[in-house]
């Protein structure tokens, strides 16, 4: 019999695979049409829907001062995203730091430190959401709305944009642009992520979410107030009853952006295990499915474009393989228990799934399945949203989503950057099956030479050093120990956790790490720049250099790249690559520890 917690996952695959089709068919037609022609879709009725973005569309051209015909080559098209991005991360400093004169803070928050203002910054525009502090206690209710989720829309659809470049580079042939940046960034906002957020954030509301301008809610707790009732000579404490606030604001239209932009940055401390941000188990699963769902849809969106739906669900299925697997290696110890608990004669229940298994650090509400499954969603899409404490899964399941964001989060990756991230590995996936052949290696048509290993090899070797440097920096410094809270191998898969995170653009922690401090506000913001932009103009340089080229025919020597066969050699690369480069450090982290756990009494 399958257990309740196995057809939970099995459902929620296949509601985001159906939903994924469409949107992703939709997503092509978006960014495929001409701007000279206004047209996105061929469907007049489906145009009349559209007609009030494609309005707003060319009012932000006509503000902007953007001519949409004028397409770009990669060097500038880089530069605008570059030089964009910058902007926006300035803006969000310095939002922060005068936050204390700017309107809209009705709790009278300070300014936010210098360091933890750059942490930040660089969080939301490269798309991480790494978050050292608590949102209610340190960002006002204007900081949170026109900082952070303006950059949640923007670094989402400057992700898309690359992406929808390098797309343009395998489908055309012997032109010299891949696009025009601005058009592709305000058509990801006014066609896909606005809409999607906004029917998101009504639905969340209805759940309970909250979304208010109001302050926050002050309260005494029952017991005082019988206390106050008594009169002062018989009062058993005599002293004045303390008020207690409950954190509200403008919520639900940050957390729908923050789900849909894979972002993830929560509007409380505790993020999506808090009531007012996941009130209920539907919200809960609607959530999860928003996670994923640009991201799976985008492999869709690519094989239309390149002419080839095959070659773009090759690419899911080598993903979805992936998942599945890291997927198991996180429920299945959880659900099994701590063995820890079981030596002191603890009783887990691990057969009842709504309350059994290792519950520690997990909402009752929720249960292990779906803390699992959110934890494995979270990291394989690069959100970082959590819904229960990662620092609390037995090691063997948090080593499930560290290691998701080490093979370069492109399972499924950010929106746009998990699929570029993984187009790179089939490039490389090919030049080797073409080494191993003695064949000048193709994909959809681009012969891979020199100029193009050279940009993939930039592009998956940037991350990896910044992890592995940022840790060996981390433990070795005092500035880095003095954050870790646990010593051992947990303290270290902490440290671990966090720069992965932070260098993958995931935004998740072990939590376990005081990491709001200078040290690690630069150390992981240096990381997170590197993490996004280093990848990025690597990925546009390989775009540049590929639309230049004509297609080669196919012949009876070119290798299928939209088979079985094509999926089991991708998911070779990327598993080993992830294996040869962070299995020494896992093997110091959560694998010791495991062993520590099973073997100690």
């Amino acid at each position: 019999m399958i257990s309740s917690g196995v057809l939970q996952i099995i459902l929620f695959m296949l509601v985001l695979f159906a939903l994924a089709v469409p949107l992703g068919n939709y997503m092509a037609l978006i960014y495929g049409y001409l701007p000279e022609s206004k047209v996105p879709v061929k469907s007049a009725k489906t145009n009349a829907l559209l007609r009030p973005f494609i309005a707003g569309e060319n009012l932000i051209y006509r503000m902007a001062g953007v001519k949409p015909a004028r397409e770009m080559g990669w060097r500038e098209y880089a530069l605008a995203m570059l030089v964009f991005n910058l902007l926006g991360m300035t803006f969000t400093y310095l939002v922060q730091r005068l936050q204390f004169v700017l309107p809209g803070n009705c709790e009278g928050l300070a300014a936010v430190s210098a360091d933890c203002a750059f942490n930040t910054a660089v969080s939301f525009a490269s798309n991480t959401n790494w978050q050292g502090y608590g949102g209610e206690t340190t960002m006002s209710y204007l900081t949170q709305m026109l900082g952070l989720t303006v950059q949640n829309f923007l670094s989402a659809a400057s992700g898309l944009a690359v992406l929808i470049a390098l797309t343009r580079a395998f489908s055309r042939q012997q032109v010299e642009t891949i696009g025009n940046f601005f058009v592709d960034l305000t058509r990801s906002v006014i066609f896909i992520l606005l809409p999607l957020s906004t029917v998101l954030a009504i639905f969340l509301v209805s759940q309970g979410v909250v979304q208010t301008f109001g302050g926050y809610v002050r309260y005494k707790p029952l017991e005082q107030m019988v206390e106050a009732a008594v009169p002062p000579s018989s009062s058993p404490s005599g002293a004045a009853p303390t008020v207690y606030k409950i954190a509200r604001g403008p919520a639900a239209s940050q957390i729908a952006i923050k789900q849909l932009g894979t972002n993830g940055g929560g509007f409380f401390n505790v993020n999506s295990s808090h009531p007012l941000e996941n009130p209920t188990p539907l919200s809960n699963f609607i959530e999860m499915l928003a996670i994923l769902l640009i991201p799976v849809a985008l492999c869709q969106t690519f094989g239309k474009m390149v002419g080839s739906p095959r070659n773009g669900m090759a690419l899911l299925a080598a993903m979805t393989a992936i998942f599945v697997a890291c997927l198991a290696l996180c429920y299945m110890p959880e659900q099994a228990g701590n063995p820890a608990f079981t030596a002191m004669g603890i009783e887990q229940n691990a057969s009842a799934e709504s309350s059994g298994g290792n519950m520690e650090g997990k909402e009752v509400r929720f249960g292990v399945a779906n803390s699992a499954l959110w934890a494995v969603a979270t990291t394989a899409a690069s959100n970082g949203s959590v819904n229960s404490m990662h620092d609390s899964f037995i090691p063997l399941a948090g080593l499930s989503p560290m290691l998701l964001m080490q093979l370069g989060e492109v399972v499924y990756g950010g929106v746009g950057s998990g699929l570029y991230g993984m187009l790179i590995f089939a490039v490389i996936t090919v030049f080797i099956a073409g080494l191993m052949v003695g064949r000048t290696p193709e994909y959809l048509g681009k012969k891979i030479e020199a100029f193009e290993m050279k940009m993939s090899s930039l592009v998956i070797l940037f991350p990896p050093m910044a992890v592995l440097l940022g840790t060996a920096l981390a433990v070795s410094l005092k500035d880095g120990m003095a954050g870790v809270l646990n010593g051992g191998a947990h303290g270290f898969s902490e440290i671990l956790y966090a720069f992965s995170s932070a260098a993958n653009n995931n935004g998740s922690a072990f939590a376990g790490l005081s990491a709001n401090t200078p040290f690690y506000n630069y150390a992981l913001g240096v990381a997170m720049f590197v993490g996004r932009y280093a990848l990025a103009v690597p990925v546009l340089a390989l775009a540049g250099s590929l639309v230049r080229k004509k297609k080669v025919p196919v012949s009876a020597g070119t290798m299928q790249t939209d088979n079985w066969l094509f999926v089991l050699l991708l998911v070779g690369v990327v598993v080993i690559f992830g294996g040869l480069t962070f299995v020494p450090a896992l093997a110091l982290g959560p694998i010791v520890e495991q062993l520590q756990m099973i073997f100690t009494k």
